[in-house]
This record gives C-alpha cells, sequence and structure tokens, in this order.
C-alpha cells in the first residue's frame, strides 16, 4: 500500500532503518517487528552467530588459551570488543536513531518551516529518503564490497595471518585458516562488515536528505531564541547518532589494546589514529547539518538589515517622545513605558549572536567525548592507577 502525500509530508514514515532487503530478511526471521521490537533477541542471535563459533571452534583446535600463541582467542581483545560491544551497539543505535529522526524530520513542518509553495519538495526529499532506503542494489553492492575489495584489503590490513594467533594454523604446523579463523573470514567479519556500512550508507542518506531540504526558502526568523532562525531542533540529530560514535570508540580502544597488550606498543603511538577517527565522527555527525549555512547567513544579514532600519525608526520616536516630549504619532512603534527600549536591544543582540550552523560547542564536546571515552581507560597502560589517582587529586585539590 502506497503511502500518502499527507503521510509523507508529516514524515510519519521517515526512517533511516525501517527498511531495506535485510530488515524484511529479519522479519521473516522473526528477529524484529515493523517497529524494531524484540532487539534484545537480534543482539543475542546475531552477535552470538558471529562470536560463538570462534570460540567453540578455537577451544576445539586448542587455541583458546593457546600455549605459545601470541594472541590466543581469550586474549582477542579487539574480537570481543567488535561483536559483543560494537555490534550490540550498532543494533541498539537503530532503535534511536529511528524515534529521534522521525521527530527531527517532522519538526520541519510542526514549526511551520516549510512554505506552503514548496511543501512538494520536501515531499519528494522524503519519498527519495525511503526509496535509498529500501534499495536492493544497495544492500547487494555493500555484500560485494565485503567480499570483494574487503575480502582481501581488509583482511590483510585489520587481521592478516599471524603466525600465531588463533585463527591460523602455522602455529601448530600448517599454513592455512584455523576452523575458527575460516569462520572469521568468511562469516563473522562479514557480518560486522555490513552491519557496520549499512550504518555508513543510512549517514548518506540522512545527509542527502538534508542537503535536499536546505535547497527549500525555509521560514527562518532571525529573532528565533534559538539563536539560529528556528533550527534548533536539528542538534538532536547528532544525539541519535551518539551510540554509533561510541562504537567507533570502542572498536579503535580493541585495536590499540591488541597492540598494546601483545605487540608492547604505547597509547600514545596511537594518538593520530584517535585524532582521525574522532575527526571521522565529526564530519559524519555535523558535517551534513552544515547545508543550512548559507540559509542561515542569508537570514542573518537580512535580520540585521531589516531591524537595524526598525531600530533606527524607534530610536528616534523613542527620543522626541522621552526626551524631547513630543506626543507620538497614531502608528508608533513605541509601547507605552520606557522598558520598550531594552526590549528593542535584546531582539537585536539575538540577531547579532545567530549562528551559521544548527549545533552548539556543548554538542562538538559531547561528540567527541562519547568517542574517546572507551579509549580513556587505556590510560592505565601508560602508568599505575595509583599513580593516576595522585595525579588528578593534585589537580583538583
Amino acid at each position: 500500500m502506497k503511502n500518502s502525500p499527507a503521510e509523507y509530508l508529516e514524515g510519519k514514515d521517515f526512517s533511516l532503518v525501517l527498511g531495506g532487503p535485510f530488515f524484511q530478511l529479519l522479519k521473516r526471521l522473526h528477529l524484529t517487528g515493523t517497529g524494531l521490537e524484540l532487539v534484545k533477541l537480534r543482539i543475542i542471535v546475531i552477535s552470538l552467530v558471529a562470536w560463538l563459533p570462534l570460540l567453540l571452534l578455537s577451544m576445539l583446535n586448542g587455541q583458546a588459551w593457546g600455549d605459545g600463541l601470541n594472541l590466543p582467542f581469550f586474549e582477542d581483545i579487539d574480537v570481543h570488543i567488535r561483536f559483543l560491544l560494537a555490534v550490540p551497539i550498532m543494533i541498539v543505535a537503530e532503535l534511536l536513531v529511528h524515534e529521534r529522526i522521525s521527530i527531527v524530520v517532522k519538526e520541519f513542518q510542526e514549526r511551520n518551516l516549510i512554505p506552503e509553495s514548496e511543501i512538494s519538495k520536501f515531499h519528494n526529499a522524503i519519498a527519495s529518503a525511503l526509496r535509498l532506503r529500501n534499495s536492493f542494489i544497495a544492500e547487494i553492492s555493500i555484500v560485494v564490497l565485503i567480499y570483494g575489495i574487503g575480502y582481501q584489503l581488509v583482511w590483510n590490513q585489520t587481521a592478516g595471518l599471524d603466525s600465531s594467533a588463533w585463527y591460523s594454523e602455522q602455529a601448530l604446523g600448517k599454513g592455512n585458516l584455523s576452523l575458527a579463523g575460516i569462520w572469521f573470514r568468511y562469516l563473522s567479519l562479514p557480518i560486522f562488515q555490513f552491519l557496520f556500512l549499512r550504518w555508513y550508507y543510512r549517514i548518506f542518506i540522512w545527509a542527502r536528505f538534508l542537503y535536499q531540504v536546505s535547497k527549500i526558502k525555509l521560514r527562518l526568523v532571525p529573532t528565533h531564541p534559538d539563536d539560529v532562525g528556528g533550527l534548533g531542533f536539528m542538534a538532536n540529530s547528532i544525539f541519535a547518532f551518539m551510540p554509533l560514535a561510541f562504537a567507533h570508540g570502542t572498536l579503535m580502544a580493541g585495536m590499540i589494546s591488541n597492540h598494546i597488550f601483545h605487540d608492547g606498543a604505547t597509547l600514545l603511538d596511537f594518538k593520530v589514529l584517535i585524532i582521525v577517527v574522532v575527526v571521522i565522527v565529526i564530519c559524519l555527525f555535523i558535517l551534513p547539518l552544515f547545508v543550512f549555512s548559507s540559509q542561515l547567513s542569508e537570514a542573518k544579514r537580512r535580520g540585521s538589515m531589516e531591524y537595524g532600519k526598525f531600530a533606527s525608526r524607534f530610536v528616534q520616536e523613542f527620543d522626541e517622545k522621552w526626551l524631547k516630549g513630543k506626543k507620538p504619532s497614531d502608528n508608533s512603534l513605541m509601547g507605552n513605558d520606557i522598558q520598550s527600549l531594552a526590549d528593542l536591544a535584546q531582539s537585536f543582540n539575538v540577531v547579532e549572536k545567530m549562528q551559521f550552523v544548527p549545533i552548539s560547542k556543548s554538542n562538538v564536546i559531547m561528540l567527541v567525548a562519547v568517542t574517546i571515552i572507551p579509549v580513556l581507560p587505556l590510560v592505565l597502560t601508560m602508568m599505575p592507577i595509583s599513580e593516576l589517582v595522585k595525579l588528578l587529586s593534585g589537580l583538583l585539590m
């Protein structure tokens, strides 16, 4: 059944996650409902399909603890974080993004930001986003990418055949993948990569939708108290994507942990990587909001001009009435008391403080903090916890 234009216009059916072949497959397997129910069941099934066989097969092959192995299965922090933490986070993030992003889309109309003459463009932007979300070709392309380019490139760069790792039999005198390694390479990693790349595709859809909306002449009010012409609600999209920022941090922490505990590296060796990941997260979730900068900039210029003219006429009448004692005309702009001048100044200050992006510094700081929090425990690898406590005590007291 096709959605009516009204439903599209109100954003009732807008969701970045309720669609696509994989979503339909999960519904047929009774791992989700039409509203993303059964979250716990999805987490258990998907995580265990990716992780549990690795545990059982590595134990069967004697590589779970593996005396003499440089990287036994139980000591592979990266693989445990990837499948037991990052995968569940990506699944939980679907529910949060579904709920919050749909609210953000509806706000465009509920706040009367879309002119009547532009409603069809808004409708088309929603419909276009939903078509991309439901694309069979897109998800098949992700799978082809994983088993094509990712099959060799990602494997060689992130895993490779460590001669003494749990996923290789070289330590046992053979040159092939172990049974656990076969499952890891051909099923576990592709599951993770599919979930991860599908999120990047959804973020692309979101960014494209925002770009299309930014081409609509929005009703922005320079004196709106949110300092962004009425687009302050857009910051909610950043909170929706916070779990994904945390997932990036956990993946980075897992990879760094392996190098620290098994290769003798230090946390400082990865300072460039940490910066790069933080920049990537900022670009993913904040950069798309910059598409509204031109409209906000134009609204501020227009507001400064219009309120400047209004203020000039107002202060002239104010001067004539309160200082020169002249009686104001019938179409006077002033109120009945001297407080009206202060009210005008406040309105003018709001226009002057108007920002060019619908986010605040606190939004950026929070996003960066959520990304690097998973890495912070690794600071303990650089100094004993007693020294860290002593250092913090000295800073705070």
